[in-house]
């Protein structure tokens, strides 16, 4: 894919296209050397700071080259505003995601077979879908694009196993080029990226994350003067578009409340609120020239506002990386905007609560590797199963089952769905009447197979194949054929893993010590992190240079606006608060519990308890709601586990 390719162009050159699609003369730093490297049939990576117009790298070439752009992103509000935006130039873009209707769906799926659409945005998860598969494995696809790419490093803050197939993907879909996307990458994590992308050192794009604009400041204080402190420097500066970022969800809830009470137009946003309260708070956000949303980091991404003056870390980010993307929201229009960080050292607690929350124990990986070994050669699972079986987190155990693929023991095949559900929207006589020969008996036969409710039928797909003596994916084809016609109603559930064992290990045991071995690396280089933050906002240096260094870039002199360089020799970190000491009447009550739940015997699940950190065995035993969930979220998370590895169930 790195190779040259001779593509035909659609439009005489680059900054023609530009000036006839999207009105600009020119083009912004950076955009213009991707972009021929991607027209001369190169891959290419873009390291561009937040609102720095990384879309049109992938937006214009995909005007220009015959065949298809894919652009895989994470960020549904991305692909929402960016199709709006496209649509409305004359350019035929579209998604293909689980809130599309049959119809809309179908549509869609017409275009990219007729060859109409330009753009198809995607999300990562939508290649375990065989559906999708079947119609994209069919197009000539000229740019398969990759927004948010340093999750396919295991050095970046955001490692998504998911992402490790993508390019496994784009290599069966025969992309002519890749491009990889990300406004934040280290060094070594560009260097991942272009590693498993095949992208020359030529091609790999980084611009300046220096802004100019963006006065950044960090002010230590405690706990108890937090709230009063965010409610004073609201009132005192010139209102505009902002930004709370927060940790919790509880959080979000409680400061809009307090924000609003004291006459301010704020909104909470988070991941636990229905899609239309979210997207209710973000369209008024979006309107807002005063507007304050309270949010978790689940809010921001894809967010196309230009005048955000002010973003405000009530909580301290997870990492620099984190810390770059949120305030990079902020005076996107060039104009002046303050970034402040309101340093709070007793956040770390449950900063590293979570981290440490979400390292399976070892107990809980011998589990997934029993559950994984005992089945056939080959087979097929359910991650929600197995997170279940295991007590792992879903994104967890598809690390560790990706880690199992990478060292050879498994290889995965395409996924599939367990069950078709679908509703005849013309009788079954009308259907066949389409037909003739061996095609109107294949689909009679296939109808038989199907089980009757009161609207719909339901159909096994692999036990249809079986019964048939048919290839899986022709009764597959079959049914999209229907839906496509506007004959069917199609839903699909159930989706399963297929996976071919490839070798059993010599040491069951000894891989996963190995396997916890590499989650308790990964917990480490979290807190490490973490720690990276703390450090940052104490820094008796320029913060800007450092954070622009963070990500290699060095620059000469002080940047004069930063708390170090406005007022040099201010101190920077607030004491952590001493922990208190565990209450015996608490923890008589956790021991209460387990022997109620003998089922439960791993330490690590009852100190996310006490922790309030969720986790399949506490919700499927309902313990979720119980009063003892998040009693001690401030407490160690490790002194919890001891003290329950050091008592009896």
């Amino acid at each position: 894919m790195a190779t040259a390719l001779k593509t035909k162009t659609r439009m005489p050159n680059p900054t023609q296209t530009l000036k006839s699609y999207f009105g600009f003369d020119r083009f912004r730093p950076g955009q213009q050397q991707v972009i021929e490297c991607l027209l001369m049939g190169k891959s290419a990576a873009a390291v561009f700071p937040t609102g720095a117009g990384k879309s049109l790298c992938y937006q214009l070439p995909a005007l220009m080259l015959d065949g298809l752009t894919v652009v895989v992103s994470p960020l549904i509000a991305l692909m929402k505003d960016q199709i709006d935006a496209l649509t409305r130039r004359g350019i035929s873009a579209a998604r293909l995601d689980s809130t599309l209707s049959a119809d809309e769906y179908r549509a869609v799926s017409g275009q990219i077979h007729d060859g109409s659409l330009r753009l198809l945005y995607v999300a990562p998860e939508r290649f375990q879908n065989e559906r999708f598969r079947q119609v994209i494995g069919q197009t000539r696809v000229s740019l398969f694009a990759v927004d948010e790419a340093h999750c396919i490093s295991e050095w970046g803050h955001n490692f998504r196993p998911d992402y490790l197939k993508l390019v496994d993907f784009a290599r069966g879909l025969n992309a002519e080029r890749l491009l990889a996307l990300t406004a934040t990458a280290t060094p070594q994590v560009l260097d991942d990226i272009c590693r498993a992308f095949e992208i020359d050192t030529a091609c790999a794009i980084r611009n300046s994350s220096y802004r100019p604009n963006l006065t950044l400041l960090t002010s230590p204080m405690t706990a108890d003067s937090r709230d009063a402190a965010l409610i004073e420097r609201l009132k005192h500066r010139p209102a505009g578009p902002t930004i709370v970022y927060v940790t919790l969800q509880r959080t979000a809830e409680e400061i809009a409340r307090q924000l609003g009470a004291a006459g301010f137009y704020a909104r909470a946003y988070h991941a636990g609120m229905a899609d239309d309260e979210r997207s209710s708070a973000q369209e008024w956000f979006m309107q807002s020239d005063a507007g304050i949303v309270v949010a978790t980091i689940a809010f921001g991404m894809g967010i196309d506002k230009s005048n955000i003056r002010y973003v405000y870390h009530y909580n301290l980010p997870k990492s620099l990386e984190n810390y770059s993307q949120e305030i990079g929201r902020a005076g996107r229009d060039d104009q002046p905007a303050t970034c402040e960080t309101l340093v709070c050292a007793d956040d770390l607690d449950q900063l590293e609560n979570f981290i440490l929350g979400d390292t399976p124990s070892l107990r809980a990986i011998e589990t997934l590797l029993d559950e994984v070994f005992s089945q056939g050669r080959t087979f097929d699972v359910s991650f929600y199963d197995l997170s279940g079986k295991s007590d792992i987190r879903l994104l967890v155990v598809r690390t560790l089952l990706t880690y199992l693929e990478l060292d050879g023991y498994l290889a995965g095949g395409t996924p599939f769905y367990a069950t078709y559900k679908f509703k005849p929207l013309e009788s079954s006589g009308q259907i066949l009447a389409q037909f003739e020969g061996e095609r109107r008996e294949f689909l009679e036969q296939l109808f038989r197979q199907a089980k009757r409710g009161k609207t719909w039928l339901q159909l096994d797909a692999g036990a249809a194949a079986a019964s048939l003596n048919a290839p899986r994916d022709r009764i597959v084809r079959a049914l999209d054929y229907l839906a496509d016609r506007g004959w069917i109603e199609l839903e699909v559930a159930g989706v399963r893993n297929r996976y071919e064992r490839l070798r059993e290990p010599a040491d069951r045991d000894a891989l996963a010590r190995d396997l916890h071995g590499r989650m308790l690396a990964r917990e480490k280089q979290e807190l490490a992190r973490i720690q990276q933050v703390v450090d940052f906002t104490a820094l008796a240096t320029c913060q800007v240079n450092a954070l622009c260094l963070h990500f290699g870039e060095e620059r000469p002199q002080p940047c004069g606006h930063c708390t170090h360089c406005l007022e040099p020799g201010t101190k920077r970190v607030a004491p952590r608060r001493a922990k208190a000491a565990l209450d015996p009447k608490l923890l008589a009550r956790v021991e209460a519990l387990r022997r109620q739940y003998p089922q439960i015997d791993d330490p690590v699940v009852w100190a996310r308890l006490l922790c309030g950190i969720t986790s399949p065995a506490l919700s499927r035993a309902k313990l979720t709601s119980d009063p003892l969930f998040g009693a001690c979220p401030q407490q160690d998370f490790a002194e919890l586990r001891a003290q329950f590895e050091t008592r009896g169930a």
